[in-house]
């Protein structure tokens, strides 16, 4: 029986989405829920699942189409899934070579059978059947993986990045058994696998052009552009930048990262620090997590946290809600939590609404400091510059002064000046300044 697929409501002031991407093509097999194609509205970039198993009837709305939501935009053919099984049975033929003293034809009648198993064989079979993002599926393939091998720790048992990667560093020499011709080539394989780290955080470079060719922008290029004018005509914008010795918290995090990933399954990264020094600040200094209305200043109660993150296709900045009433180790892993969302887009609507201050990063590609635009209607956003060993004088208790090598990161704040004076700003800075060089929280 067909199954009409719609453009889906994500949030209750959304009305119209744009089909960016079909990730299947007409004729081809989907099972419940896998990824079927994305959309772009004026709040997330999503996956949007599919609601029944089968085959990709007709694609209704092609992609770069905005359509209102609840619009019909393709057909899933239901009969399509004894397809599914009968051509998934007869994929695993390809592996045979492996089994070399196993003669075709009894393998073959082995695998009919055994339909739902057969249908684990491929590579590329095995991403697209279990729930998994495809930065997921890529590094399956690459490191020989199969996925149903694992156990997803996601939502509905979905599969994430730190999932896979923990199999990798667990079973370097891939999954599935190496035929003998090649396991005179094993020694060196746990060298192979070695890019795995970097390959699971790929430098964000944006998408691939040719010089001189003339690209329409992305619909979450047109609305990042449209907020950042916005908020240059709205805000008058002011930046104050601070030099912050972070040696302390340097030190603390290199001695404890590997047991607090152990104790807790989070990485340790710096912007928890940065958050906590920030909420600090902030309960000294409440108009920095203010909004203007019209001639008042609206005072937030809470301190919901928008955490910018930086994607291939853009930016988008998830908001941690309610954040002061987070500990450290609270914030660190609603902090990753969201961060992996946004780049599976699986963020939803309320993932990224209500934010009432924000931090920004861009020292995370070695940058001194940056300069960033307020996100409207707040009315601050903090900068966070490059950590580097460098020169500096330090003066010790007795008056004496000496040059010693120093972890130094710039914190940059930008303001609006219509309700935020400088000595304001620069009073906030040095209250973050301060937190974080005297560090002495526990990390949870």
């Amino acid at each position: 029986m067909p199954t009409d697929v719609i453009m889906p409501q994500m949030g209750e002031s959304i009305v119209e989405g744009t089909i960016t991407k079909w990730l299947k093509k007409p004729g081809e097999n989907v099972q419940r829920d896998e990824p079927l194609f994305e959309i772009s509205t004026d709040k997330v970039d999503a996956e949007i699942p599919a609601p029944a198993s089968g085959v990709l009837k007709e694609i209704k709305v092609p992609e770069g189409t905005t359509v209102q939501v609840n619009t019909v935009v393709g057909v899933i053919d239901g009969a399509g899934g004894v397809t599914v099984a009968s051509a998934a049975a007869a994929e695993p033929a390809p592996v045979e070579p492996e089994a070399k003293t196993q003669p075709a034809e009894p393998v073959a009648a082995q695998a009919a059978p055994a339909a739902p198993q057969a249908s684990m064989g491929g590579e590329g079979e095995e991403g697209e059947r279990v729930r998994s993002s495809p930065l997921v599926r890529r590094l399956a393939r690459e490191h020989n993986v199969d996925l149903h091998q694992l156990s997803g720790s996601g939502l509905g048992g979905r599969i994430t990045k730190d999932d896979i990667l923990r199999f990798i560093e667990q079973h370097p020499a891939g999954a599935p058994p190496a035929p003998a011709a090649a396991r005179v080539a094993v020694p060196s394989a746990p060298a192979a696998v070695a890019p795995a780290q970097p390959a699971a955080q790929p430098a964000v470079s944006g998408p691939v052009a040719i010089p001189g060719e003339i690209v329409p922008m992305t619909p979450m290029r047109k609305k990042i552009a449209e907020r950042m004018v916005e908020s240059k005509r709205t805000s008058a914008h002011v930046h104050s930048v601070y030099e912050v010795d972070m040696t302390r918290i340097v030190k603390l995090r290199e001695r404890l990262k590997d047991d607090f990933e152990r104790r807790t399954g989070s990485k340790l990264t710096f912007m928890p620090f940065f958050c906590r020094a920030a909420i600090h600040a902030i309960r000294k200094f409440p108009i920095i997590n203010s909004a203007v209305e019209g001639e008042n200043i609206h005072y937030h109660r809470n301190v919901n946290l928008g955490i910018a993150v930086a994607l291939d296709w853009g930016l988008i900045v998830p908001v941690v809600k309610s954040a002061e009433e987070k500990n450290f180790l609270g914030l660190q892993r609603t902090i990753t939590d969201l961060a992996e969302r946004a780049r599976i887009k699986k963020l939803a609507p309320d993932d990224v609404a209500g934010g009432t201050f924000t931090i920004t990063n861009p020292g995370n590609y070695g940058q001194m400091f940056g300069l960033p635009i307020i996100m409207q209607p707040q009315v601050a956003i903090m900068g966070v510059g490059n950590i580097k060993k460098q020169p500096v004088v330090v003066t010790d208790q007795t008056g004496m002064d000496s040059i010693a090598i120093r972890s130094i990161c710039h914190v940059s704040l930008g303001y609006d000046h219509r309700i935020i004076d400088g000595a304001i700003a620069d009073q906030f800075l040095r209250e973050v300044s301060n937190y974080l060089q005297n560090w002495n929280e526990d990390l949870g």
